[in-house]
């Protein structure tokens, strides 16, 4: 079903908003939009919910397998804005949130659904998990000049870190249980990358409650949905395998011309395998076994 805004669809959201776990897809462009629709779908998501230009074309399969708002992602905080409207209508609901081009992965994905994740996840009392942004990228810029290819895609296996996360509001002592994560091309090209752009961490799967807002910088009000764990020992984490910075780092004029190739000595072929993500690090599961 097709919504011409944002404010049609929370007026008619109750069948869509009543069952989770519910993904909110955001297109910043047509790069890989069916392919990103068709793997959220297949992680087992009660719904999928595209935000989208109406310019955008999608196969006529995946119209009817998506609910879609047009929407206008070039707003300041067109994200934040979406998100905390659509927890707002839907209080007790896991939901998760992506861009175009990014594909979420999470332990033993190949054989267990994002609802049994999420089942899972509040057995442990906790209300939301951080996942990795892994940066996605062609091998070959010159047959793929916009740095996106799903065939031949490579990510880096390692130079990947994590510092802490300073208070503020508490003399800039660390926060508790929770890290600045970086690597990937926002740490190899950071010259060309904002400084306030370049962390790696997002909170992409988190359950919807009163007076919960998503903050600019993929982070929350309430700090406890900010952890990386629970007190007593340590929590599933889950990766978004992106190809967002990569397309960024090539649209841009001021960094393209500087960017021959992403690969380097520790380049590695995606396998678009959960198996890979657990042996590098980029994600862990916890005590789910």
């Amino acid at each position: 079903m097709r919504f011409p805004n944002l404010n049609s669809f929370l007026k008619s959201s109750e069948p869509c908003l009543s069952k989770g776990p519910v993904a909110l897809i955001f297109a910043e462009d047509d790069v890989e939009l069916d392919t990103t629709l068709r793997h959220h779908r297949v992680a087992g998501f009660a719904e999928v919910i595209l935000f989208a230009h109406p310019a955008f074309k999608l196969p006529d399969d995946l119209e009817h397998l998506c609910w879609r708002i047009d929407y206008d992602m070039t707003r300041e905080g067109a994200l934040e804005s979406a998100v905390n409207a659509v927890i707002d209508a839907a209080n007790g609901i896991w939901l998760y949130y992506c861009y175009n081009a990014e594909y979420l992965y999470f332990p033993f994905c190949e054989t267990r659904s994002v609802g049994e994740l999420l089942t899972f996840q509040t057995e442990e009392r906790r209300a939301s998990m951080l996942t990795y942004v892994v940066d996605l990228y062609a091998g070959d810029l010159e047959s793929c000049p916009n740095a996106v290819s799903t065939q031949q895609a490579f990510l880096d296996k390692s130079g990947y870190y994590a510092l802490a996360r300073r208070d503020p509001a508490n003399h800039n002592h660390p926060k508790e249980r929770q890290l600045d994560f970086f690597g990937g091309l926002r740490w190899r090209f950071e010259e060309h990358v904002p400084a306030n752009r370049r962390k790696i961490d997002r909170i992409s799967l988190f359950r919807a409650r009163a007076g919960l807002k998503l903050l600019p910088g993929h982070v929350f009000n309430e700090e406890e949905y900010n952890t990386y764990a629970c007190p007593w020992h340590n929590n599933l984490t889950a990766a978004v395998c992106s190809f967002r910075t990569a397309k960024a780092l090539k649209r841009n004029p001021g960094s393209s011309s500087d960017i021959p190739t992403f690969r380097w000595h520790n380049s590695a072929p995606f396998e678009w395998h959960s198996r890979q993500l657990l042996d590098l690090g980029l994600m862990e599961p916890g005590q789910w076994f």
